[in-house]
């Protein structure tokens, strides 16, 4: 145990015994080998971090090896400098398998810096999403056809990537869907997860066209088991179909310019098909219900009145202007009452036919 001690003793306090000190410096590979341990043990964190530790320590180690084999000529130094080139070298090759297969296509990428970047979406979690249609990429040829109307199961959702799609109903044109929109929004929200149904709209490609789809089944069940996940969705469909309505909303406009707000309730009795497509007969029905109820005796017209008013001009017949409420009570804006007055108009003198609204006014 005394001997013990003395030995430390002496290695701390009087340090080793050399037989000769030698003058020469070491080569300058010794130091090169040093200054690349030196660089690599500053490396940060993270990915690339690592790959900048194990390379700067990779290449020193490696010059380690040639310091051993050239200037030192000693076995051991050789080997243990081989074995830590050799660690370095299999994390390197690590890092490399483990950040090309972390690494999204080209296609996915630019999706997610165009779409979920800007919402501060993780990327793990869009890998999710991504994994959930299978990372792939489909495609639709010029006029070929996404869905048919009626025929064409509602059993997926698509986003566009590049391209642009018609959307008809009945062979008449609805609106167009461009890139980075879902394709199949509306018919998503339409259905419960349990459901079944179809297309009630066609959707044709105009262009070449690419795009990624989910399985509904798949795609229900990551909604079920990521809360984030479906909240997110529920606010990227929530927008697309918004943006969908309003592309419908820019067809609905007068002649003179006047644009219309699908919002306003009364849009639907101006614009809408029982106001246009009801002919003589709708109208002749109203003029009765307007009517109001006469007694018996007075419906019998004698004789001489009969022929008067068979001689002379028909009397046109009076339409009393219900009165109306004042607008600060149930809360009406200008838009409404101004559509209510388009409403009065009778069918066969729309407010579509006026060139201004001046016009109309007069």
């Amino acid at each position: 145990m005394n001997a013990n001690s003395s030995t430390m003793s002496q290695l701390l306090w009087q340090g080793p015994v050399c037989v000769g000190w030698k003058r020469d410096l070491e080569g300058a590979v010794y130091h090169l080998a040093n200054c690349f341990l030196l660089l690599g043990f500053m490396g940060g964190s993270g990915v690339y971090g690592c790959f900048y530790l194990f390379g700067f320590l990779g290449t020193g180690y490696v010059c380690c090896v040639m310091w051993g084999w050239f200037d030192a000529c000693g076995l051991d130094i050789i080997l243990w400098s081989v074995l830590l080139a050799a660690a370095c070298l299999l994390q390197l090759g690590y890092l490399i398998d483990r950040l090309r297969r972390s690494t999204l296509p080209e296609e996915f990428d630019v999706l997610y810096k165009t779409l979920c970047l800007p919402l501060q979406v993780p990327l793990q979690v869009y890998k999710e999403i991504v994994r959930c249609c299978e990372e792939r990429v489909l495609t639709l040829t010029t006029e070929q056809t996404y869905a048919v109307e009626g025929e064409t199961p509602i059993n997926r959702l698509s986003l566009l990537l590049s391209g642009r799609v018609r959307v008809t109903q009945d062979g008449q044109f609805l609106h167009y869907i461009f890139p980075y929109q879902f394709m199949d929004s509306p018919e998503w929200e339409s259905l419960q997860p349990s459901e079944e149904g179809v297309f009630q709209v066609t959707l044709t490609a105009e262009t070449p066209c690419s795009y990624i789809s989910w399985p509904r089944k798949s795609l229900h069940l990551l909604l079920t088991k990521e809360r984030y996940i479906s909240h997110l969705f529920s606010a990227l469909l929530g927008y697309d179909i918004s943006e969908k309505l309003y592309a419908l909303n820019d067809k609905l406009f007068a002649k003179f310019g006047l644009r219309f707000d699908i919002r306003l309730p009364s849009l639907y009795h101006v614009l809408g098909p029982a106001a246009s497509d009801t002919g003589p007969e709708s109208e002749k029905e109203d003029e009765e219900a307007r009517e109001p109820a006469m007694p018996t005796s007075a419906r019998q017209m004698p004789p001489c009145s009969a022929l008067a008013a068979a001689t002379g001009p028909p009397a046109p017949p009076s339409r009393a202007r219900m009165s109306r409420p004042d607008s600060g009570v149930l809360g009406e804006d200008s838009s409404s009452l101004v559509l209510e007055d388009f409403e009065e108009v009778s069918g066969s003198e729309s407010f579509m036919d006026y060139r201004s609204d001046g016009e109309y006014m007069r």
